[in-house]
């Protein structure tokens, strides 16, 4: 996909709808597991494997993260000429750090389980399903962060559309293998861990066939996959940052995690279930983040600061309007959705409690989300990782401590989550507005009368 010339709003939606699906179908992978044990295996498997999702997110998405800085680096090598044996550099570099880093990652994942749940303070009776599921889990990183450097890198061609393809396959493993293992087998939260990293393991095998079957810069082969240290600079310097932002995230949601695991299972269920259905309306938003960066690192290489402007406006209008009719339409039928976790009445009842809370403000979040992809695509990724820091993560860790969980009602603790998304979205609009400002200044005369 040539981003650099041509109609924008057709090419992000080209670029977005496909990688909008793929990241549903990736979400599905969690989502699964949590409906398959949540309806066939009871509630206290429900809330073991919806209670470890912020640990999991805490521990890899620093390498994940650098999946940031392989989808920027490509897109601006691509938006330049002769870059093509750079390309390759990178994405041989990042193929490697995937592996090598997955598995290290993996297996201190696996030791440190135990204390990791002790940190967020695992009720009782959650707590061996809980270390079961994770250390399973955790087995499956090198596979999760293969497919994920592959995938950025053919984002960044604009090619979304087979990453949904390998995706789809693995999906419809992942929940075959789930209702086999769960329900014929027995085997519980082993049994949807086990066929995660099963399905992980095939998408990121087909990521690899397609880069080795590639005819251009991103062809790939074994026998190139060395570390390039110009590269891996280039990558960390975007890719940190955006992983440490991650983790920024995900630490704030350890401590809400401990917050809501002093209140009873039922609650934890509920919790588990609700922010399962919110991961969709972000996911699906997320994809307007993706092609902001992209678009807008493409056009900074080719030097079209205009196409940058008009990139991030429309990816701001597609948020909102996306947004607002997903969050709208969660929250009229928060418990029917709720229910296809599990049946309880109770579990129902605290899930759309979840729901009615925090929903109607997701698009908040959305339009932040955009913000981040823009400043980054622009080459400042540091910028929303300090705004994140305090308006995220020290936001809520205060709101946290404050809260006396013995008294107050689990909705203070939801509460959190649309201030501090309001306070993020505030500080990065001004971060924008500043950027927009030096871009405008670096414009060449020839580019103004354009």
């Amino acid at each position: 996909m040539d981003m650099t010339h041509g109609p924008l709003l057709g090419k992000i939606l080209l670029f977005s709808l496909p990688l909008m699906a793929s990241n549903l179908l990736q979400l599905l992978f969690n989502t699964a597991d949590i409906v398959v044990v949540g309806r066939w295996a009871g509630h206290a498997s429900l809330a073991a494997v919806g209670s470890t999702a912020c640990i999991i997110n805490l521990v890899i998405n620093l390498l994940v993260g650098i999946s940031v800085g392989v989808n920027v680096v490509i897109a601006r090598y691509l938006g330049e000429t002769g870059r093509e044996e750079e390309i390759s550099k990178a994405l041989h570099t990042a193929l490697l750090v995937g592996i090598v880093g997955g598995t290290l990652l993996g297996l201190g994942g696996v030791l440190a389980s135990g204390w990791m749940l002790d940190l967020i303070s695992a009720p009782a009776d959650v707590r061996p399903l809980a270390l079961v599921y994770i250390r399973i889990y955790f087995l499956g990183t090198p596979f999760m962060m293969v497919y994920n450097y592959g995938a950025a890198a053919l984002r960044a061609e604009g090619d979304t559309r087979r990453p949904l393809v390998f995706l789809t396959i693995s999906g419809v493993l992942n929940l075959v293998l789930n209702l086999f293992f769960v329900i014929a087998l027995r085997m519980d939260v082993a049994g949807v861990a086990l066929a995660t990293i099963i399905s992980q393991g095939l998408s990121a095998a087909l990521v690899l066939g397609c880069l080795a079957l590639s005819k251009g810069e991103l062809r790939f082969s074994f026998r190139r996959l060395r570390v390039d240290s110009w590269s891996l600079k280039a990558m960390a310097r975007v890719g940190i940052p955006a992983g440490v932002q991650g983790c920024l995230f995900s630490l704030s949601n350890v401590a809400l995690q401990g917050a809501i695991n002093s209140y009873d299972s039922i609650v934890v269920a509920g919790y588990s279930a609700g922010a399962s259905i919110e991961n969709f309306l972000y996911i699906s938003m997320n994809a307007f983040h993706h092609a902001c960066q992209t678009f807008t690192s493409q056009n900074l290489g080719a030097r079209r600061h205009k196409r940058i402007f008009k990139t991030v406006r429309l990816c701001l209008l597609c948020t909102l309007v996306l947004g607002i009719a997903q969050s709208a339409a969660v929250s009229v039928f928060a418990r029917p959705l709720v229910s296809i976790y599990n049946n309880d009445p109770a579990v129902i009842q605290a899930g759309a409690e979840r729901i009615w809370t925090v929903v109607p403000f997701y698009v908040i979040f959305g339009v932040a989300d955009v913000l981040v992809g823009a400043i980054r695509g622009c080459g400042s990724p540091l910028g929303p990782v300090v705004i994140n820091l305090l308006a995220t993560c020290v936001l809520r860790l205060l709101w946290v401590h404050f809260l006396d969980t013995s008294v107050v009602n689990v909705a203070w603790v939801y509460a959190s989550y649309p201030v501090s998304w309001a306070v993020l979205m505030i500080a990065l609009a001004v971060f924008w507005l500043f950027k927009r400002k030096k871009l405008r200044a670096e414009m060449s005369p020839e580019e103004e009368e354009l």
